[in-house]
């Protein structure tokens, strides 16, 4: 089976900026990969790259089978980012935007209820206007978006920020699920001690390149003192 991301040499530019100056990096399929770093190391970028929205000028860049070199819309439909924006349409109802998200997506419209059931967001709240939610539910119904369209490729950018207790719990339940069922997840994240458990691996980067990588190895350890070797 390929790699569900593979990148080598991978360098992209905003404007004449290099936000990846050469990364190297192997996702196996079903991984929970970490992504660290401090602010402009290249997380945000990485993840860009790898959901075909910033344009790789060198290197090697395959996701999911695809060469985003040549084609870089080619796994748009099959790979989901959630970032610090949702995109989310004040006017529509949270079922419409749900519904408009899943199939700009070329994903089918089916089970939008369960999905936004299972994010907190049923009751009167579906044929709600988006723009009456707080942040909160706002983030939830970007949640239900992801559940909606079962990417094989999930890309999450700081996807804990802005929600309650719940609903960081339910990020933590949703990205074991995904993995569980083939899924691969790549995850940025600051909040070290709430998703270091969640990953099998870790991997750091500063200045647009990784600059090292740690395997989690759970063996008989309980998911909050998961053994690490380096393995870089």
């Amino acid at each position: 089976m390929p790699p569900a991301v593979r990148l080598q040499r991978a360098v992209a530019l905003i404007g004449s900026f290099p936000a990846l100056a050469g990364v190297d990096l192997e996702v196996t399929p079903g991984e929970v990969v970490l992504i660290q770093g401090p602010n402009g190391a290249g997380k945000t970028s990485l993840l860009r790259a790898c959901a075909g929205l910033l344009p790789v000028s060198s290197g090697r860049a395959e996701v999911l089978g695809e060469d985003l070199a040549r084609r870089q819309r080619a796994v748009r439909r099959r790979v989901a980012l959630l970032g610090h924006a949702t995109f989310l349409y004040d006017d529509l109802s949270v079922i419409d935007n749900v519904r408009f998200a899943v199939r700009a997506a070329g994903a089918p419209a089916r089970d939008l209820g369960a999905a936004l059931a299972r994010v907190g967001l049923d009751g009167r709240l579906p044929r709600t206007s988006v723009g009456r939610l707080s942040a909160g539910q706002r983030r939830r119904v970007a949640l239900a978006i992801l559940l909606a369209r079962r990417p094989e490729l999930w890309l999450l950018d700081e996807p804990h920020a802005g929600l309650d207790a719940s609903g960081r719990d339910l990020v933590d339940e949703m990205v074991r699920e995904a993995a569980a069922g083939g899924s691969t997840v790549l995850l940025a994240s600051h909040e070290a001690d709430r998703a270091r458990p969640l990953a099998s691996r870790l991997v750091a980067m500063a200045g647009g390149q990784v600059q090292g990588e740690e395997l989690v190895l759970w063996g008989g350890s309980p998911p909050n003192t998961p053994e690490r070797v380096h393995v870089a």
